[in-house]
C-alpha cells in the first residue's frame, strides 16, 4: 500500500509531462501539415 504513494503522484506527472509535450508540439506546428512530408518521399 505505500507503494501506491509514491506511484500515484509519479503517474500523474508523467501523464501532465505527456500533456504539455503535446500542447508544446501542437503550438509549435507539427500537426499543421501532416501530407506533405509523405509525398515528399515519393
Amino acid at each position: 500500500m505505500n507503494v501506491l504513494y509514491v506511484l500515484v503522484p509519479l503517474a500523474l506527472a508523467l501523464a501532465l509531462a505527456g500533456v504539455a509535450a503535446f500542447r508544446w508540439a501542437v503550438r509549435d506546428g507539427q500537426f499543421d501539415d501532416v501530407d506533405t512530408p509523405a509525398l515528399r518521399v515519393l
